[in-house]
């Protein structure tokens, strides 16, 4: 791995992750929030609806692009340092967001906040993995990225509520507030993790290594397969299964908690071995995809399958982290800001097939979508199950991810 292992005790090792957890949780609550208030946003700065909407895909752009340039830029600062500075300057960024009432200018502060979480995912876990002994990194990548799917499940449905009451601009103020407390736990709770002094042109030759990018490219089709059809998931709801009101958000609820949970749970399966777990989970989230087209009408099975679907979808992502970070060896510095970037890239693309889609035929078209490309990930998961890190003399690098990769 990048970080060497740090001999810490339990308390204060729970303390570090729980901490890093709540900063993924808060980040990720801001990247989606805009979707829970875009109605609110578009009225106040006097733009379309698509126009507001844009404020999610810039974000995402940033992320993808911004975070690894950012990393490498950052790779041999000590990585407590980078989470820092990056909470300070995320703080910063949003407060502009809340006191602006340009469209123009809130744009650019997406679009740096957005590659703000893309450093901080990559800095969260180097601070993360080195806290653990390597048998248990599978579960501290786990635990950090788990912030994310929780903030999908509750932060963003918080945000609104909190939109709805006291404007867009209360709900990101809310983020700035949690922001500020997440900085000063990181202050006090996250130890230094040093760099390991390799260089980014180094450590790039083995994070853009073929076996890397194949992974990478697994991560960008789970997750095109994911939101090309969870995307146009209410419509679908909405029409097919002839759910609507508050049994949506219900719907979803379900969703998101089962997500939360596969994020969380699937650390353990990523320890024991991670290229297997992304064979099986990929040949889950098809099936999955398969029954909720054929009982789409039976709300009931509907609900289960959601559940099975957010359960399979996101144990997966642990793994994919691992595998990345493991395939990577001394490059994992530089590596692990590579699967978020994949992820939102897969994002864009699997939405916007799956609003081609939707607007060519019925909703139901975004499940048959996601379905086509969720059955192409089989076989590269099988295929990425083959690839093995790279040997590396021991002795002069830090420790490596664990044999479950």
């Amino acid at each position: 791995m990048s970080t060497p292992q740090m001999a810490l005790s339990a308390a204060r090792t729970n303390l570090a992750l729980a901490t890093l957890f709540s900063g993924m949780f808060v980040l990720g609550s801001a990247e989606l929030l805009v979707v829970g208030v875009l109605d609110l946003i578009a009225a106040n700065l006097h733009v379309s609806i698509p126009a507001a909407g844009t404020l999610v895909t810039v974000y995402a752009l940033g992320l993808a692009i911004g975070g690894p340039i950012l990393t490498a830029l950052t790779i041999r600062l000590n990585k407590r340092t980078v989470l820092v500075g990056t909470l300070v300057l995320f703080i910063m960024g949003n407060l502009v967001a809340v006191l602006t009432t340009s469209y123009g200018v809130f744009l650019a502060a997406r679009v740096f906040t957005g590659a703000l979480q893309g450093l901080f995912i990559a800095a969260a876990f180097a601070a993360g993995i080195a806290v653990v002994p390597p048998e248990r990194i599978g579960r501290a990548i786990a635990l950090i990225v788990s912030g994310v799917a929780v903030s999908a499940a509750l932060g963003v449905p918080l945000g609104t509520l909190v939109g709805q009451a006291l404007g867009w601009r209360g709900s990101f103020t809310a983020i700035v507030v949690l922001a500020v407390i997440t900085l000063i736990a990181t202050l006090a709770l996250v130890p230094s993790t040093p760099s390991i002094g390799e260089s980014a042109g180094n450590q790039a030759k083995y994070a853009f290594a073929p076996r890397v990018i194949a992974v990478l490219v697994l991560n960008f089709l789970v997750f095109a397969a994911l939101y090309a059809a969870f995307t146009y998931i209410v419509p679908f709801l909405q029409s097919v299964t002839g759910v609507s009101g508050a049994l949506l958000s219900v719907f979803l609820l379900a969703y998101g908690v089962a997500t939360a949970a596969g994020s969380f749970g699937g650390g353990k399966f990523a320890d024991q071995n991670a290229a297997r777990t992304l064979v099986v989970a990929s040949v889950g989230v098809a099936v999955c995809l398969l029954a909720l087209y054929f009982v789409g009408t039976v709300p009931f099975l509907v609900a289960l399958v959601m559940l099975a679907w957010g359960l399979f979808a996101f144990g997966m992502v642990p793994s994919l982290q691992y595998r990345v970070i493991s395939l990577a060896g001394p490059g994992g510095a530089l590596a692990q800001s590579l699967p978020a970037s994949a992820a939102n890239v897969g994002i864009a693309v699997g939405s916007f097939a799956g609003g081609v889609a939707v607007g060519s035929f019925t909703a139901s078209a975004a499940v048959i979508t996601g379905l086509v490309i969720a059955v192409l990930t089989i076989p590269v998961a099988w295929a990425t199950s083959f690839l093995k890190p790279p040997v590396v003399d021991e002795t002069t690098q830090p420790a490596q991810a664990g044999t479950g990769g």
